[in-house]
């Protein structure tokens, strides 16, 4: 179901808006119903599979999603860190 989620919602949407999402499968389902109202392409024989993958992967249990931070965040946050407050 990995493999359909890909290419139903990153068509559209970078993966990170996936990622950070935490619904519940009622959530979940009624997401998916408006993303394929709006053109999203998933076969109504997946539906309810794709919907399960979502909340079973990105549902309200799981862990928060973190960005990934780059060297020129990191750099940012240790001047920062060193800087006394005003």
């Amino acid at each position: 179901m990995q493999a359909k989620a890909t290419t139903a919602c990153l068509e559209c949407h970078e993966a990170r808006i996936i990622l950070q999402q935490r619904l519940s499968k009622g959530a979940w389902a009624k997401e998916v119903d408006k993303m394929v109202k709006w053109g999203a392409v998933v076969d109504t024989n997946d539906h309810d599979a794709l919907v399960d993958y979502l909340s079973t992967n990105f549902g309200p249990d799981q862990p928060a999603y973190e960005p990934p931070r780059t060297a020129a965040d990191k750099s940012t946050s240790e001047k920062s860190a060193g800087k006394p407050s005003k």
